[in-house]
């Protein structure tokens, strides 16, 4: 590798290379690496900064910075696209998509095939991109490529099992055929929190049903999307087809608007926040678009006295600190049944000292990196001074770091007035409330304008069963905090959203149902 000092980024011999430091202070039990240089050395093929539309990669009238959430430095300058190349790329997915829907369902099954095994032979570079961008350890960064990776697998088979029905006719002299078709082009508007999961789990859907698609990714993880559109070229995807228009967060608005209102859009599928999911909503529904939303959660996470505690401990850690808390499934309330309580709050602050470590996510010994900003983590730092100001306890961590770190947090005595159980958290704050009974677990779970996921743990049998069925979401882990995966539908109730992804039903978002009568056949 290439040393590089002095300047913030640049290319050589085939790879990109980007040194940075980082200095965080000392904290009991979360030893942190100081004063460490951090690389990204990646083929340079994959670090791609400009817009892709048409199969061509385009400039645009400025550029916007990425930065490492770890350390706030650039890491490069990306293409600022505006409404008019939103527009092109509009235009250019459209026209594809009149050659793409006539490719028989294995030529598509057989592209995105490829596109899969070359995500698979880049994952290292790819992952590294992730950690740089948002922060997250590189193990977490290699599930994520092999999760995105799995979603052009599954939806490469799904692609030759999209079937029509053909329906018994009360008339002798008809036919009853119901045809499915894809709706057309479909925006693509995903998050920075799993930069390239989130865009394979809707374009290989999408692409497999025989749409074409415009993706804007989140301004803050662009690199990500851009790397995909590089390998989707190499796997042979037809120009226009798959095109991505990275933007900052300026012009993310009329970027937006062009991709929900443009009439040659026929579909919008979004993944973000519940109040930048409405506003989208509004716009999609002047030219009546179909819509797909993936908004936002608060998931309880109920442990009941008939648990076993060390099994429901591991899933608060894997539910909770992945990716620092940053992911939308995430458990964000606590619910401990009485008898067991202490024992439980005991072994998950041991767990936390034993597990957690913060620092750059290149490092190997790193668990816990960065928020995505200073925001997010003023964020968590808010909601922890509220708590304690209203008399919950912080029994590990409790403070936000230099930068966009903040500690692993553990809250006890913890109400349903604090604002930590009121709006979901996306940090690594875990706080926790005592119950009763079932009845007051399910009022204080259910209590919520959304229903993403929820977790549980008990051995009791009919209790499953009743908390499973009771428990307003769309998931349900039961003794088990990590429920995402290809084959399983993604998707909640109330304000959470609309649609479902993944899973069978995912491709059944991109497909028209068309109604054939044949008739006037000889009986």
């Amino acid at each position: 590798m290439i040393t590089c000092l002095m300047r913030p980024y640049y290319r050589a011999m085939g790879s990109f290379c980007l040194l940075r430091s980082l200095c965080l202070p000392r904290q009991v039990g979360l030893p942190l690496v100081m004063h460490r240089q951090y690389s990204l050395d990646i083929s340079a093929q994959l670090l791609r900064t400009q817009g892709y539309v048409n199969g061509q990669w385009i400039n645009a009238p400025s550029t916007f910075p990425v930065l490492d959430p770890a350390t706030g430095e650039e890491i490069a300058k990306v293409a600022d696209c505006g409404p008019a190349e939103a527009k092109l790329a509009v235009d250019a997915a459209y026209k594809a998509f009149y050659s793409w829907k006539q490719h028989t369902a294995k030529e598509r099954s057989v592209l995105l095939r490829k596109w899969y095994d070359l995500l698979t032979l880049n994952k290292d570079d790819l992952a590294k991109l992730i950690t740089f961008e948002c922060g997250k350890p590189m193990k977490e960064s290699l599930g994520e490529i092999a999760y995105a990776a799995g979603f052009l697998e599954w939806f490469s088979e799904e692609a030759r099992r999209v079937y029509g029905d053909v329906v018994p006719s009360a008339a002798k002299d008809r036919r009853i055929l119901l045809l499915k078709q894809p709706v057309g082009v479909a925006s693509i508007i995903t998050p920075w929190n799993f930069p390239s999961a989130m865009i394979t789990r809707k374009v290989g859907a999408a692409l497999a049903a025989g749409c074409t698609v415009v993706v804007k990714p989140a301004e803050d993880t662009p690199l990500s999307a851009l790397a995909l559109a590089e390998l989707a070229s190499q796997a042979g995807i037809p120009a226009g087809v798959f095109n991505v228009v990275p933007c900052s967060r300026e012009k993310t608005p009329s970027v937006g608007t062009v991709l929900c209102t443009d009439p040659l859009v026929g579909k919008v599928s979004f993944t973000g926040s519940t109040a930048t999911g409405k506003i989208l909503l509004k716009l999609a529904a002047d030219t009546v678009k179909r819509v797909s939303m993936e908004l936002g959660g608060h998931a309880p996470f109920i442990v009941f006295d008939s648990a076993d505690v060390d099994k429901a401990v591991a899933g608060a850690m894997n539910s909770k600190f992945r990716n620092s808390g940053q992911t939308c499934v995430c458990s964000n309330r606590f619910l401990v049944q009485s008898r067991i309580h202490d024992c439980f709050i005991e072994k998950l602050g041991k767990a936390m000292d034993a597990e957690l470590r913060l620092g750059h996510g290149s490092d190997p010994n790193t668990t816990q990196g960065p928020l995505i900003n200073v925001r997010a983590s003023e964020k968590v730092e808010h909601q922890v001074m509220d708590a304690v100001s209203q008399g919950a306890k912080v029994l590990r961590g409790g403070k936000r770091l230099d930068g966009s770190f903040h500690q692993p947090t553990l809250l006890a005595d913890v109400t349903t007035d604090m604002l930590c159980t009121r709006e979901e958290t996306f940090g690594p704050l875990l706080p926790v409330i005592r119950f009763s009974t079932e009845e007051e677990a399910l009022a204080i779970a259910n209590a919520s304008h959304v229903g993403l996921a929820g977790y549980f743990f008990s051995q009791d049998v009919s209790q499953i069963w009743r908390v499973a069925e009771n428990l307003e979401v769309g998931m349900v882990g039961v003794n088990e905090g990590l429920l995402s995966t290809p084959e399983a539908s993604f998707g909640g109730v109330k304000q959470s959203g609309l649609g479902r992804e993944g899973s069978k039903y995912g491709i059944e978002e991109y497909l028209d149902v068309k109604y054939m009568c044949f008739g006037g056949l000889t009986p």
